[in-house]
């Protein structure tokens, strides 16, 4: 049975499936679908083609699925689609897709979004993601799983974050950050790998050292970083295939490198 709020606006349209709570003074839109356990505290806005997995925990004065901030944007009916287990903050903002992104914005499983954290158009977040207070994205950004991003950065449109990533507090992201990297300072450099979220995995100190050793090959400033990789491909190793595909793979933003900056 669901529990709602009598101060709550609710569309007739919007679908809201058992066990679901809605607190004070929430307003929910039309297009809007909340999949069962989760919780709107009180103060909570959901808009646009939204649709909400299970248990997710929306806290005061969240604004989910409202339009994109982008002039672009002509009122296409672009979706937000919000998975399971996820906990929003106060002050979090979460915009729908555009037609130039591929019309959605999605976040994936068991991420926390603390206060004040902005989530841009098209934007993908993967799975169990942390977000500091006050973290900030532009749109088309993609973060992979397990990353943390520090509190007050601030990351640039089309850049891509590798799972495992670590960003420090108040910075800015120009540029692609490799799985395991951990990346510090405003408009700074690749400081090295996230050695707490290697170890976090699971992995033993000899694997860890070996990953430090590709990451040194692979920023090796004697070769190209395509010629780096070429030299070690034949290392079989999950973490090092998972840094030589990302960087791989087709960027916008270019890949930072510990000689950015």
């Amino acid at each position: 049975m669901n529990k709602i709020h009598h101060s709550a606006i609710i569309s007739p349209k919007a679908k809201i499936f058992n066990n679901v709570k809605v607190g004070p003074y929430c307003t929910i839109g039309e297009n809007v679908t909340i999949n069962e356990g989760s919780e709107l505290i009180s103060h909570v806005n959901i808009s646009g083609n939204t649709t909400i997995g299970m248990n997710n925990l929306f806290y005061p004065f969240s604004s989910i699925g409202s339009i994109p901030q982008d002039l672009k944007y002509q009122g296409e009916k672009s979706k937000l689609i919000i998975k399971n287990e996820n906990i929003f903050r106060e002050h979090v903002t979460i915009n729908t897709g555009t037609e130039g992104g591929g019309m959605v914005t999605k976040i994936g499983n068991k991420c926390l979004l603390m206060v004040g954290v902005h989530i841009a158009h098209d934007c993908e977040i993967n799975n169990n993601v942390i977000f500091a207070n006050n973290a900030t994205l532009a749109g088309h950004v993609r973060i992979d799983d397990n990353s943390i991003i520090g509190g007050l950065s601030a990351i640039h449109q089309f850049v891509r974050i590798g799972k495992f990533a670590m960003i420090g507090g108040m910075s800015g992201v120009e540029q692609d950050i490799i799985p395991y990297g951990l990346y510090m300072g405003i408009r700074s450099r690749l400081r090295g790998l996230n050695i707490i979220g290697l170890k976090r995995k699971g992995l033993s100190s000899q694997e860890i050292s070996n990953i430090k050793k590709i990451y040194l090959n692979i920023f090796d400033n004697n070769n190209t970083i395509d010629q780096n990789i070429k030299d070690l491909e034949n290392i079989k190793l999950t973490e090092i295939d998972e840094i030589i595909n990302f960087i791989k793979e087709k960027s916008s933003r270019g890949m930072c490198t510990p000689d950015n900056g």
